[in-house]
């Protein structure tokens, strides 16, 4: 097991993550991450911006994985 941390930028704002979690791999904590960004984004007001909303994931050394939200509007034609 190790410790990750999950800290969450959203434009100019960062919320670290103090407690992290145990997790048994690498991969379990990018999996942990994709689901946290999947979440955070479904709560964002629709006309706020996603731009710039990523979790980055570090161990006790450094950041292993950054996950970021990409939101591409198609242009629709009548």
């Amino acid at each position: 097991m190790a410790r990750f941390y999950f800290d969450i930028r959203h434009g100019e704002a960062l919320a670290v993550d103090e407690e992290g979690l145990d997790l048994h791999s690498q991969r379990a904590a990018e999996i942990e991450a994709a689901l946290s960004l999947a979440d955070i984004a479904r709560e964002l007001d629709p006309r706020a911006s996603s731009e710039d909303l990523v979790i980055e994931v570090r161990d006790t050394n450094s950041v292993v994985v950054r996950a970021t939200f990409i939101l591409e509007k198609a242009r629709l034609i009548n």
